[in-house]
């Protein structure tokens, strides 16, 4: 059973994240322009959910060319990691994808694996995916990615090495600039001779990658959507999800794919919890989510700016895909 104080700082913390909710929300949808919410919102109970089942999608095809590189290569990518290693994944997950990797690093050593996501039940199933794992211990770390890095850092012991895993291609949810200083500040909390090993997707034929974002079933639109359920379950919002449509355009020049949500008519909304009131205009779209594509060696080039050296990296043929890991330098 959990202590008071236990109780206590489990209280603070939620209370500290849907206030931060709150602030997002707000600052994202009072921008004079195109408005905004972050994407990191889209992954609450419901919305992770959904992202399983849009993993599971024909149409989709990132996550079963990442699965297909790990279950192909773990071992070589694994026998490239200096060891003895502590792992840290960003946005874990349900871990699934993750299995391989573990398994070939606990066929040398006993593993220390920290997940590392926002969403406690992503967090909760990727306990109960991984958490039985013979030579693997997991601790599970409901926090932003470099709140979650810092402290499994400062777990580790004298001579263990960090491997960072962000196998989820999130990095392309980061404008380019965005992702470069993101790999700079994990390079920042890593110590020379650590490891990261990025998921990147790659560049493809646009009607290709348009059908991944809406799939005629319809399921990646109601994740879309759910950001709007969550903002009027957890923040006292007034949205009618009816009199929005989910929208997916490519960028050519930002070789982008965005996701957003277009009002199918003039609206008033209110947001009680934040005293905030939004208007949309008729076509008017809220901006929930890029998707950034990438060609193998720009891949290098970012891991090269940030401070790493490419060790391998393993391509997807049937879904252009990337797996590169990176030694820090």
């Amino acid at each position: 059973m959990a202590s008071s104080a236990q109780m206590a700082a489990a209280a603070g913390a939620a209370t500290r994240a849907l206030s931060e909710f709150c602030s997002d929300v707000v600052m994202g949808l009072s921008h004079p322009g195109q408005k905004e919410l972050p994407s990191k919102y889209l992954y609450d109970a419901l919305g992770s959910a959904l992202f399983d089942a849009i993993c599971l999608l024909p149409e989709y095809g990132l996550s079963r060319a990442g699965m297909r590189l790990l279950e192909r290569h773990a071992c070589e990518i694994v026998e490239r990691v200096p060891g003895p290693v502590v792992v840290a994944e960003l946005g874990s997950g349900n871990g699934q994808k993750t299995r391989y990797l573990l398994e070939a690093l606990a066929r040398r050593q006993r593993v220390n694996y920290y997940p590392i996501d926002i969403s406690g039940s992503a967090l909760f199933r990727c306990q109960q995916e991984l958490g039985q794992m013979e030579m693997v211990s997991l601790v599970g770390f409901e926090s932003a990615y470099l709140d979650g890095l810092h402290k499994v850092a400062a777990r580790r012991r004298e001579g263990e090495r960090l491997l960072v895993l962000f196998l989820g291609s999130t990095i392309g949810n980061f404008d380019r600039s965005a992702g470069d200083q993101f790999l700079c500040d994990v390079r920042a909390i890593l110590r020379e001779g650590d490891s990261l090993l990025l998921a990147t997707d790659l560049e493809k034929p646009v009607p290709m990658l348009k059908l991944a974002y809406d799939d005629p079933p319809g399921v990646t639109a109601a994740f879309n959507k759910n950001i709007l359920a969550r903002i009027n379950m957890e923040l006292g919002g007034e949205f009618d999800l009816g009199q929005f449509e989910h929208v997916v355009r490519y960028d050519e020049i930002e070789r982008r794919i965005e996701m957003h949500l277009r009002s199918k008519a003039w609206q008033s909304v209110a947001i009680r919890k934040a005293g905030f009131r939004l208007y949309l205009r008729e076509g008017e779209t809220i901006w929930t989510e890029s998707s950034h594509k990438y060609d193998p060696q720009e891949v290098k080039r970012m891991g090269g700016r940030a401070g790493f050296d490419s060790a391998g990296q393993w391509i997807d043929i049937e879904w252009p895909f990337a797996q590169t890991l990176f030694l820090a330098i």
